[in-house]
């Protein structure tokens, strides 16, 4: 089984110096026809559990909007979550929420080696390749999420995830306190769950400020609901870059 680089991983934007660096790595539901369609039904690979629903829309807004350069996967993430590392288990999923994915199921090592190649491979290659070019002050990374898990309604709108480098999450948090959504700190999902792969290995890593958003997908149907949702997190993501200065301006003064 073979995959070109380009079906995995897509670029978009002039790749050029700026202040942002956007990732979505869970753009996409395409299933290529080397891995089939993994003993899932056309529901289920249309579904949440194989793709971050509206994430991508949102995404190419945002980076339009701040001249960004977005690395965006092109791939389901039941083949490969590209938001994990290789001795993840989660990587390659063997029961996502409710559903059991069964080409998933009892793979060889060599069969996971061979998804960490054509999948995980050039997506971090792509990445780290445009973060030498664009020198970004921050990372974002752009996801979704159900209003719906495991049964249980979820309240909040906007989820603003960091790890250990709070900075762009606190002046965001900040900007974000008054909004009309219903805005957290690290819900749906936190360090503890496993979610901040892309964090550390791009934006830690390098020294980068970085944030993770998560969006409740029902909050991105409409082309209305996505350019709503993209003014209210560019109006903090701004907000968050100013802080961002004002601290570096203060830092280097002392």
């Amino acid at each position: 089984m073979t995959l070109e680089d380009d079906e995995v991983v897509h670029v978009e934007g002039a790749v050029a110096p700026g202040d942002v660096l956007f990732v979505c790595e869970h753009a996409s539901n395409h299933f290529p026809d080397c891995f089939g369609t993994l003993g899932l039904s056309d529901d289920v690979r249309e579904s949440h559990v194989a793709w971050d629903p509206g994430a991508l829309a949102l995404t190419r807004l945002l980076a339009q909007r701040f001249g960004s350069t977005l690395v965006a996967g092109g791939v389901s993430r039941l083949l490969y979550d590209c938001n994990r590392p290789p001795e993840a288990e989660s990587a390659i999923p063997q029961r996502s929420e409710v559903f059991d994915i069964p080409g998933n199921v009892d793979l060889s090592s060599d069969a996971r080696d061979a998804r960490v190649q054509q999948i995980y491979v050039p997506f971090r290659a792509a990445v780290e390749q445009v973060l030498v070019l664009v020198e970004p002050k921050a990372l974002v990374t752009v996801h979704s999420f159900t209003p719906v898990y495991h049964g249980a309604p979820r309240a909040v709108e906007i989820g603003v995830l960091h790890d250990r480098d709070t900075r762009l999450a606190d002046g965001m948090l900040e900007a974000l306190s008054d909004s009309e959504h219903d805005v957290q700190r690290n819900v749906p999902y936190g360090p503890e769950d496993g979610v901040t792969h892309s964090l550390q290995l791009y934006g830690l890593k390098n020294k980068v400020a970085n944030v993770m958003l998560e969006v409740r997908n029902d909050l991105l149907r409409t082309e209305a609901q996505i350019a709503h949702m993209a003014d209210v997190i560019e109006g903090a993501l701004r907000a968050g870059l100013h802080t961002l200065a004002d601290n570096s301006t203060t830092e280097e003064g002392l």
